[in-house]
């Protein structure tokens, strides 16, 4: 994967829970992580003392971040409803020149701040709530 630009990492949320995906508006920076939790399984006969991990154990999990200013009310609203109604519906990951990873998210938090002299701003957290899909863009 070559350089990207940044804003082409996109969130999206199903508004309506009908599969319609909308970006959620005004976020300026995104991130993603993965993570996979390590099931240690290594015994005094472990070969030449070397740590085993058992393959396909232990938790997987996915938090998304993202931060960015008010533009958008019913990306907005969705994601204040998401937090306060306790929904976990799903979300898409666009990275560009990798894939799309799609599945149900909570909204772990979210902040608001504001200066006198600036504009309003969010912050997003979301964790990852059941099994996700990753489909990846086709090699050309």
């Amino acid at each position: 994967m070559g350089a990207q630009n940044g804003k082409d990492l996109l969130i999206k949320v199903d508004l309506t829970g009908d599969g319609q995906f909308r970006t959620m508006a005004g976020l300026r920076a995104t991130r993603v992580s993965f993570n996979a939790e390590q099931v240690d399984v290594t015994t005094l006969e472990s070969q030449g003392g070397w740590r085993e991990l058992l393959a396909g154990a232990g938790v997987k999990t996915a938090s998304i971040s993202g931060s960015g200013v008010f533009k958008d009310d019913d990306t907005d609203e969705r994601a204040r409803q998401i937090f306060f109604d306790g929904e976990t519906p799903d979300f898409q990951v666009i990275i560009p020149d990798f894939g799309t990873v799609e599945g149900p998210f909570q909204v772990a938090s979210i902040e608001y701040a504001g200066s006198h002299n600036g504009e309003a701003t969010y912050e997003l957290s979301l964790a990852s709530a059941g099994e996700l899909q990753f489909v990846a863009v086709p090699v050309a």
